[in-house]
């Protein structure tokens, strides 16, 4: 659980891109971080997600933008989260158990084991919802 009983959450890379590109939802992120920065709440980002951005942008737009947003990541308040052996075998587990790719299945972990609110816009957590509690940014149409 978050430090002192705060509330937890942890954004996922559609959260982090989705602020980055000020889309739609991202002034929810940015409060969940001032928040965080407030030391209202606790957000964390799994490593995961640093690598996903990476190649995302790689794809999209070139090494320079996608450095420039992992600096942007890295200075934002919140926690980055490695990867642990504990957390390995919740998302083994999770991935064996689900139909999620393996980069949400290590997300979810975090979520479970940290107790805390995943703020996403990926439809393929929806079928985590009974056990993961969700925040779901709008989706792209």
């Amino acid at each position: 659980m978050a430090e002192n009983n705060k509330k937890a959450i942890v954004i996922d890379t559609s959260a982090l891109l989705t602020y980055i590109e000020d889309e739609d939802g991202a002034q929810y992120v940015e409060d969940v971080l001032i928040q965080s920065e407030r030391n209202e709440a606790t957000a964390y980002i799994a490593f995961i997600s640093l690598t996903e951005v990476m190649y995302i942008t790689l794809q999209e737009k070139d090494e320079s933008t996608a450095q420039s947003r992992i600096e942007l990541i890295k200075s934002l308040a919140c926690n980055i989260v490695e990867s642990s052996e504990r957390l390995n075998l919740a998302a083994a587990r999770l991935k064996a158990e689900n139909r999620i790719s393996l980069a949400d299945a290590y997300i979810a972990a975090l979520c479970q084991e940290r107790k805390a609110i995943l703020v996403h816009k990926d439809p393929e957590f929806e079928q985590l919802s009974s056990f993961i509690q969700q925040h779901k940014l709008p989706y792209k149409s």
